[in-house]
């Protein structure tokens, strides 16, 4: 240390407080408390050390089973509970086989009441009108087929001499029917069928009976019978009839074309089953890895489903033989939708999240799949494509807020109507579909409203509107009998179901 007649004014100062502070410690005793209490510190843990009494082992613990866990994500499937989005309390487990439907009933309504509703129908056949007879241009009716389908291609291309006349007339005879300004939703025709976010909505195609299935998020297949009356005080319109058979999403819902009994379900959770009504039991179709986007059946076929399987698969059931008859990917991402045209059956539209909605011809298959005979492109996800009932348009739903329109010669003319699309995690993507004829489209939109569209003027040309809305509807299904009569569902469960005088 240098000597203190070479230290500065600081270094002196600095000194002198340390010394102050060292004379402060040594007069409170602080040094020799600390040794005091590490010393008890080092004798409380030796004593209780030795008072345990344990034995070195040498065998080894037993090491989990490794289980190879795949994401959600990369099986396809969506996230759960994400954005603050919660999970239902309440899952069916994952059978492998037949569910009775006494044990996938969740609660509502009378599994007796509704087998005996839905067998009691299959002893009455419903008429199916018949197809629109299609003309050439110089009246001479066309060929069998194009005269039956009403729109056929040659040499991948459409021939809509004949197509066009059809849908003239088809759009004639809906219109003198339907006044939009008619289409009405009273009290009666309002129903929390299921208790969660609204998947799929279809009506049981049936003349003589009001009956809507639904589809939820949660697994859930509500049947809601329009025309029954309930023996409690419940103010619920209608009797609904609750199960739930499966664990995840719900897909799709079809019907057996000759049996009302027997509908068919799809889900995110990779099963597919059918529920028999005369046996009272969920059938266990097939089952996969993969998750099941969406499930479709060709008009007249009931032997071959058709549904979108993990990222952009395409798959073949053959329900007859009971296996995958094939199986290709006709996309780079999951399918939304498969659609095939009512008017000829060969031809199918599939959405997909890969951007793009294709037309594919089953005819002509090449390596390993159909022909593409028409790609639209979106800027992003597409959640539909539908043919119209006479098969000369396609109308396409994307989440780049515009409702395409193609038709025409090989569906070339191209119409994008700006549309607002964003339903954000809280309810279902909306997907526009076509009403009774060509003349109308009919979306939700997020002021709880309908906005129907018209491809002739493409544009929205009313909304339907009403003060007993509480919710936006997002899924639709037009009834196949009733002209006028639109069911909508919400992402709480409701179903609204307007009709028209």
């Amino acid at each position: 240390m240098a000597p203190k007649d070479k230290l500065t004014e600081y270094e002196r100062k600095r000194l002198e407080t340390i010394r102050r502070n060292d004379e402060m410690v040594a007069a409170l005793k602080i040094p020799s408390k600390a040794s005091q209490l590490t010393g008890t510190a080092k004798r409380q843990r030796v004593s209780v050390e030795e008072s345990k009494s344990y034995k070195p082992t040498t065998e080894k613990k037993s090491e989990p089973a490794f289980v190879n866990r795949r994401s959600l994500r990369t099986r396809g499937m969506p996230p759960e509970g994400v954005g603050g989005v919660p999970v239902l309390e309440k899952v069916s487990p994952r059978v492998e086989g037949p569910l009775s439907m006494a044990a996938a009933h969740d609660g509502a309504g009378c599994n007796g009441t509704l087998v005996a509703t839905l067998l009691s129908i299959n002893k009455n056949p419903q008429i199916v009108s018949p197809p629109v007879k299609a003309e050439s241009a110089g009246g001479e009716v066309v060929k069998k087929e194009e005269a039956e389908y009403g729109v056929s291609f040659d040499s991948a291309r459409v021939k809509t001499e004949g197509c066009n006349v059809g849908m003239k007339e088809e759009k004639k005879d809906v219109e003198s029917l339907l006044d939009l300004g008619s289409m009405k939703l009273e009290t009666d025709n309002i129903a929390k069928v299921v208790t969660g976010n609204v998947m799929n909505v279809k009506f049981l195609p049936c003349s003589d009976l009001r009956m809507v299935v639904v589809g939820s998020k949660s697994g859930q297949v509500g049947f809601w019978n329009m025309d029954s009356t309930r023996d409690d005080d419940d103010h619920q319109n209608g009797v609904v009839h609750l199960y739930r058979p499966h664990t995840g999403p719900i897909g799709a819902i079809l019907f057996h074309e000759s049996c009302f009994s027997k509908i068919i379900t799809s889900c995110y959770d990779g099963y597919i089953r059918m529920m028999d009504a005369e046996k009272e039991v969920f059938e266990l179709v097939h089952h996969g890895d993969d998750g099941i986007f969406c499930l479709s059946r060709r008009p007249n076929d009931d032997k071959s489903l058709y549904f979108g399987e993990g990222l952009g698969g395409l798959t073949v059931f053959d329900d007859k033989m009971g296996k995958v008859s094939s199986q290709w990917f006709p996309h780079e991402d999951r399918i939304n939708t498969i659609h095939f045209n009512p008017r000829n059956p060969n031809i199918m539209a599939t959405a997909s999240k890969d951007k793009t909605a294709r037309i594919w011809d089953l005819r002509c298959v090449g390596s390993g799949q159909p022909r593409c005979l028409k790609m639209v492109s979106h800027n992003r996800a597409v959640n539909s494509a539908y043919f119209s009932p006479s098969g000369c348009s396609l109308a396409t739903t994307s989440l780049d807020d515009h409702v395409g329109i193609h038709s025409g010669i090989d569906f070339e003319d191209n119409c994008m109507i700006p549309h607002d699309n964003q339903t954000g995690r809280w309810i279902s993507k909306f997907r526009a579909i076509w009403g009774w004829g060509d003349a109308y489209i009919f979306i939700g939109n997020k002021k709880n409203g309908v906005d129907v569209i018209s491809p002739v003027e493409n544009r929205v040309v009313t909304t339907l509107k009403g003060s007993e809305i509480i919710a936006i509807p997002c899924r639709f299904d037009a009834h196949p009998h009733r002209v006028g009569m639109l069911a909508g569902g919400t992402g709480g469960g409701q179903v609204y179901v307007w009709t028209s005088s």
